[in-house]
């Protein structure tokens, strides 16, 4: 029985997972984007995460522990460089997880995880989402009632106009103060 293991162990022994794992978080932090298996992301998620928390201070103790994790100077210098700065201001939840159905060959859950801040697609959709409201409102009618809005307002506009081209120009145009 499993009572209070709170690691996954994947299936592979101690060396192998912590290899596996730093060699997924290494991949996570330099391409910002991976794809893996489901059980791997949710092992992975608990594995960098805390690495990224500690990313945020760059002093030599930090990178000499994310180091010990990860044994990436590249990586290490990427996520002190790179991703520390820019989730300084968010308090945690730097990955999401995005899944993409079943592997073909042996049909394991498949997912993308990525760094929430990265993802510039997400981030745009999200700044550009319009205000919804809770009516039950048909688009149909709505459109239907701002084109016929829009109709009345350009007739209205341009009646003045066509008034002032019906006039003669040898007559002087009558305003409404000199009739009687």
């Amino acid at each position: 029985m499993r009572h209070l293991n709170a690691i996954n162990p994947l299936g592979r022994k101690s060396a192998d997972r912590k290899a596996m794992l730093a060699n997924l978080a290494s991949s996570l932090i330099l391409h910002k984007r991976i794809t893996t298996t489901t059980a791997k992301a949710r092992a992975l998620r608990t594995y960098v995460e805390p690495l990224i928390t500690r990313s945020k201070d760059d002093s030599t103790h930090s990178r000499r522990v994310v180091f010990s994790y990860l044994e990436n100077k590249n990586a290490v210098a990427e996520l002190f460089r790179e991703v520390g700065p820019k989730v300084a201001d968010r308090p945690g939840g730097y990955t999401r997880i995005l899944k993409t159905g079943t592997r073909l060959g042996d049909a394991a859950e498949m997912c993308i995880i990525e760094l929430v801040d990265y993802n510039e697609n997400m981030l745009a959709s999200e700044g550009a989402k319009a205000k919804s409201t809770r009516r039950r409102r048909s688009p149909k009618k709505k459109a239907a009632e701002t084109a016929t809005a829009a109709v009345h307002e350009t007739a209205a506009a341009s009646e003045p106009e066509t008034a002032e081209k019906t006039a003669s120009p040898d007559e002087p145009a009558e305003s409404a103060d000199t009739k009687e």
